[in-house]
């Protein structure tokens, strides 16, 4: 990753350094853990919201501590507690606090806390406000209860970049963990948006699906399954990684963040904007678009979206271009903690050699002519990989990934 740009770039000075994956945590629709999620991806689409059904604080919390947390901030921790224990756990990260800290996205946060204390208020009067209201709804709240319970004392920063949020965390978090600053950051985000205003929201706004399904890339596909859940990576210092043994599933070398700076929910035309975020990205980690093997898209099955996103990675890698796929298919579109759940996606692609198939796809749309993976997984050699997000308010993040050394 770069530490300066522009004219700042050709002048000589510090390295950056290489970042490594350490650790990977993930709630979703499909299951807990990398094992499940990953067993899920290649299985057949669930049906309906893409809720998570099988979530017990209990795992995580105390049942105090559970009552006050909403329920993003409880995927968060729990995320947040896999990731450092696929890590080795806390004694074996053995990190200055003051060198680890925490960036996470979200969308909207507490939602559901904000819900029903709103119905509490006009049912029973001021006084009925829980004071643990602002705490619980606040987006910061995940990040700071993961600060909390590992007592990393480095940066703590809640992004809220709509559905490229857990993009823009893993990618800060990275470029701290670059410059030096940190020697660990633990990244993601999380969301539980499926309650009955934000439903009616995104089904008022007409971004879902009409028939429940998700489809990147279908000439048939008509809107997004909106969905739940939270994915953290633990990134740290490669040659520190290595010293300590540590499994390493990959590297993020490159980020980028870009703005459509055109209209408050529909993407750029021919998808320029997120054009531009996908070629710094891989300005960043000094590779060349012929570089790239695989590509994990936004792909969250609306009209506008899924033509400009296809549209750019033309633009950017011509045709046929590398692999594509869109994990919303199975994931259905969990808002600001997509960009997360899709990067552990990449990091476990890069693990088990292969490319999950875009769920729901059954007839690719005339117009567009990217390489998308279908019907069953595709073997891979892990190659440089570059990971879209793309949010409402015109928000593009990129990532780039690395196999892991050796």
């Amino acid at each position: 990753m770069k530490l300066a740009w522009g004219t700042a770039n050709t002048q000589s000075g510090p390295q950056a350094r290489r970042v490594a994956i350490t650790g990977l945590g993930v709630v979703s629709c499909v299951g807990l853990g990398k094992e499940a999620f990953w067993n899920g991806l290649n299985g057949p689409a669930p049906e309906g919201f893409r809720q998570v059904k099988d979530f017990d604080p209990s795992e995580w919390f105390n049942p105090k501590e559970a009552r006050r947390v909403d329920r993003f901030t409880q995927f968060n921790v729990a995320a947040g507690q896999m990731a450092v224990d696929d890590a080795g756990g806390l004694a074996s990260l053995d990190v200055d606090p003051a060198r680890a800290g925490v960036v996470m996205g979200a969308g909207v946060g507490g939602l559901d806390t904000l819900e029903k204390q709103i119905i509490s208020m006009h049912e029973g009067g001021f006084r009925k406000v829980s004071p643990f209201l602002v705490p619980m709804m606040m987006a910061n709240a995940g990040c700071a209860s993961l600060s909390m319970r590992f007592g990393f004392q480095g940066p703590s920063e809640a992004i809220v970049t709509a559905c490229a949020a857990g993009t823009h965390g893993i990618g800060n978090a990275a470029r701290l963990v670059a410059s030096g600053r940190c020697e660990i950051m633990l990244a993601g985000a999380s969301e539980a948006p499926l309650v009955d205003v934000g439903k009616a929201a995104f089904s008022n706004m007409t971004a879902l699906s009409t028939i429940g399904i998700s489809r990147p890339f279908d000439e048939a596909r008509d809107g997004f399954i909106l969905a739940e859940g939270a994915a953290v990576l633990v990134l740290e210092d490669l040659e520190r990684a290595v010293g300590r043994g540590a499994h390493i599933y990959g590297e993020i070398a490159g980020a980028a963040s870009t703005a459509d700076a055109y209209h408050i929910t529909a993407p750029s035309p021919d998808g320029t904007g997120a054009a531009a975020c996908i070629e710094l990205a891989i300005e960043d980690a000094g590779l060349q678009p012929s570089d790239i093997t695989y590509v994990n898209a936004h792909g969250t099955s609306t009209p506008l979206n899924d033509k400009a996103e296809a549209d750019a990675i033309t633009k950017v890698f011509g045709l046929p271009g590398p692999a594509v796929t869109s994990i919303k298919g199975i994931t259905g579109h969990a808002a600001g903690s997509a960009g997360a759940i899709e990067a552990v996606a990449v990091a476990l692609s890069m693990e088990y050699k292969a490319i999950p198939p875009t769920a729901g796809l059954v007839n690719l749309d005339p117009d567009i002519k990217i390489d998308v993976v279908v019907n069953s997984p595709r073997t891979w050699k892990p190659g440089p990989a570059i990971s879209n997000s793309f949010g409402f308010g015109g928000h593009n993040g990129c990532l780039v990934f690395l196999p892991p050394p050796g």
